[in-house]
Protein backbone atom coordinates (compact mmCIF):
# COMPACT_ATOMS: atom_id res chain seq x y z
CA UNK A 1 0.00 0.00 0.00
CA UNK A 2 1.35 3.40 -0.63
CA UNK A 3 2.16 5.96 2.07
CA UNK A 4 -0.65 7.92 3.17
CA UNK A 5 -0.51 11.67 2.74
CA UNK A 6 -0.36 13.99 6.12
CA UNK A 7 -3.21 16.24 5.24
CA UNK A 8 -5.47 17.81 7.73
CA UNK A 9 -8.16 15.49 7.34
CA UNK A 10 -5.87 12.44 7.58
CA UNK A 11 -4.37 13.96 10.70
CA UNK A 12 -7.80 14.70 12.36
CA UNK A 13 -9.04 10.93 11.92
CA UNK A 14 -5.49 9.53 13.68
CA UNK A 15 -5.78 10.58 16.95
CA UNK A 16 -9.09 9.19 17.35
CA UNK A 17 -8.68 5.76 16.32
CA UNK A 18 -5.01 5.52 17.53
CA UNK A 19 -4.90 7.56 20.43
CA UNK A 20 -1.62 6.25 22.12
CA UNK A 21 1.01 7.96 19.62
CA UNK A 22 1.51 10.91 17.61
CA UNK A 23 -0.55 10.62 14.19
CA UNK A 24 2.52 11.27 11.97
CA UNK A 25 3.51 8.17 13.63
CA UNK A 26 -0.17 6.24 13.25
CA UNK A 27 -0.16 6.90 9.54
CA UNK A 28 3.08 5.76 9.00
CA UNK A 29 1.92 2.25 8.50
CA UNK A 30 -1.00 2.30 6.29
CA UNK A 31 -2.22 -0.82 6.81
CA UNK A 32 -1.78 -1.08 10.65
CA UNK A 33 -3.85 2.80 10.65
CA UNK A 34 -6.51 1.11 8.22
CA UNK A 35 -6.50 -1.77 10.99
CA UNK A 36 -7.60 0.35 13.52
CA UNK A 37 -10.22 2.59 11.57
CA UNK A 38 -11.77 -0.77 10.75
CA UNK A 39 -12.37 -1.73 14.37
CA UNK A 40 -12.57 2.09 16.06
CA UNK A 41 -13.57 4.69 13.57
CA UNK A 42 -16.58 6.24 12.72
CA UNK A 43 -18.52 6.00 9.82
CA UNK A 44 -17.37 9.50 8.90
CA UNK A 45 -13.67 8.44 9.74
CA UNK A 46 -14.14 5.54 7.51
CA UNK A 47 -15.57 8.06 4.80
CA UNK A 48 -12.47 10.32 5.33
CA UNK A 49 -10.21 7.41 5.04
CA UNK A 50 -11.67 6.13 2.04
CA UNK A 51 -11.20 8.97 -0.44
CA UNK A 52 -8.02 8.98 -0.12
CA UNK A 53 -7.28 4.83 0.30
CA UNK A 54 -10.61 3.49 -1.99
CA UNK A 55 -12.31 0.34 -1.04
CA UNK A 56 -8.90 -1.30 -3.44
CA UNK A 57 -7.02 0.06 -0.05
CA UNK A 58 -9.39 -1.60 2.69
CA UNK A 59 -8.98 -4.83 1.04
CA UNK A 60 -5.76 -5.25 0.99
CA UNK A 61 -5.78 -3.94 4.73
CA UNK A 62 -7.68 -6.62 6.11
CA UNK A 63 -5.95 -9.12 3.47
CA UNK A 64 -2.52 -7.78 5.58
CA UNK A 65 -4.31 -7.14 8.91
CA UNK A 66 -1.77 -7.11 11.79
CA UNK A 67 -2.49 -9.22 14.63
CA UNK A 68 -4.31 -8.22 17.85
CA UNK A 69 -5.78 -4.89 16.19
CA UNK A 70 -9.13 -6.20 14.64
CA UNK A 71 -12.30 -7.88 16.75
CA UNK A 72 -13.84 -10.37 16.12
CA UNK A 73 -16.84 -8.17 15.07
CA UNK A 74 -15.41 -6.09 13.00
CA UNK A 75 -12.78 -8.65 11.48
CA UNK A 76 -16.40 -10.58 10.25
CA UNK A 77 -17.80 -6.92 8.86
CA UNK A 78 -14.66 -6.08 6.63
CA UNK A 79 -14.35 -9.27 5.53
CA UNK A 80 -17.51 -9.52 4.29
CA UNK A 81 -17.23 -6.09 2.95
CA UNK A 82 -14.11 -7.41 0.77
CA UNK A 83 -15.71 -10.11 -0.76
CA UNK A 84 -14.74 -12.52 1.65
CA UNK A 85 -17.37 -14.39 2.63
CA UNK A 86 -16.91 -16.94 4.67
CA UNK A 87 -14.08 -14.44 6.24
CA UNK A 88 -10.59 -16.45 6.87
CA UNK A 89 -9.03 -17.03 10.37
CA UNK A 90 -8.41 -14.30 12.15
CA UNK A 91 -4.41 -13.19 11.90
CA UNK A 92 -3.27 -14.87 15.20
CA UNK A 93 -0.09 -13.30 17.71
CA UNK A 94 2.64 -16.32 17.77
CA UNK A 95 4.78 -16.16 20.32
CA UNK A 96 7.49 -18.11 20.73
CA UNK A 97 8.33 -20.81 23.54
Amino acid sequence: MKPLPHTPDLLAVAPRVIWFEPPETALADPVRFLAYVMTYGTAEDVAIVRRHVGDEGFREAIAKAPPGILDARSWAYWNVMAGNDPPPPMPRRHIPG
